[in-house]
């Protein structure tokens, strides 16, 4: 979306450290200077536009590394492999909280989808997005130790609910038409917190009757972040979005804290110690 063509200002402020998160020579943790959040803006550009097919601004493409206006308002989450150097960051994710998009004026998730009841609902919400690992780790441990990240930070901040953009790859929507209807039929939002996308933008999900669903094929089309979430308990907004420059379908989801499942609350938000 437009928002990904701005520039990005260099104003860098520490974040509230985290507990410990660590595991063998991983480490998570939210990054410390300008320096990590521009590698981690070329970790975003190596994931995105060289291996999933976005399509850069002449800035971006120059130099090589996506970013955008809201990058400078956010968190950056991290994942560290020592056994590369000390600033080898082989995943990251970016958390905007309610006052950080009050001071940069909007959220991100706002260019595709009416947020209204999200933001609207009390106490912390925290927007999550840019979400991506490197290739050669996308390994059940580095995902296990991403999430415990995402579980301290809740904590941290005592966040109430999270919600993002979660995207499948490409923008052929009806390659997806099984997971849309499971989602659709089995995830969706309660109406008091489900948004929904930009009568502009907007792509019925609910194409296919709940009793035809091939819930097999439709787990399988899922990509495995949207996976995590769901088994958070996570839901989903109402309709799916194409974007042509991220070369995505992305769907709103949304994750309330106090629905969480138990099993995964107590893991990712409670147990915060790698093993």
């Amino acid at each position: 979306m437009a928002l990904s063509q701005m520039n990005s200002p260099s104003a860098f402020a520490m974040p509230e450290a985290l507990p410990e998160l660590r595991s063998g020579h991983l480490e998570v943790r939210l990054a410390q200077s300008q320096a990590e959040i521009e590698a981690s803006q070329a970790l975003r550009y190596q994931v995105f536009y060289e291996e999933c097919g976005a399509h850069p601004s002449d800035q971006v493409a120059s130099l090589k590394r996506d970013f955008d206006g809201v990058d400078s308002f956010c968190d950056h989450l991290l994942v560290i492999d020592h056994s590369r150097g000390p600033n080898a960051i082989v995943g990251t994710y970016r958390f905007m909280r309610r006052e950080a998009a009050s001071r940069y004026g909007t959220y991100y998730t706002a260019a595709e989808f009416e947020i209204d009841k999200l933001i609207s609902q009390p106490g912390e919400v925290m927007e999550l997005g840019r979400s991506c690992v490197h290739k050669d780790y996308r390994t059940r441990p580095v995902m296990q130790l991403l999430w415990r990240g995402i579980g301290a930070y809740i904590i941290t901040h005592n966040v109430a609910l999270c919600f993002g953009c979660a995207s499948f790859r490409g923008t052929q929507i009806e390659k997806y038409r099984e997971a849309m209807a499971y989602l659709y039929h089995y995830h969706l939002a309660p109406e008091d917190f489900r948004a929904r996308p930009l009568p502009s933008l907007y792509q019925e999900m609910n194409t296919i009757p709940k009793e035809n669903v091939d819930k097999k094929k439709a787990m399988h089309q899922l990509p495995p972040l949207i996976k995590g979430y769901l088994r958070l308990g996570g839901f989903v907004g109402d309709g799916a979005i194409v974007d042509p420059q991220f070369n995505t379908v992305d769907v709103c989801i949304i994750v309330k804290r106090e629905l969480m499942t138990e099993r995964y609350s107590n893991r990712y938000t409670t147990d915060l110690e790698i093993a």
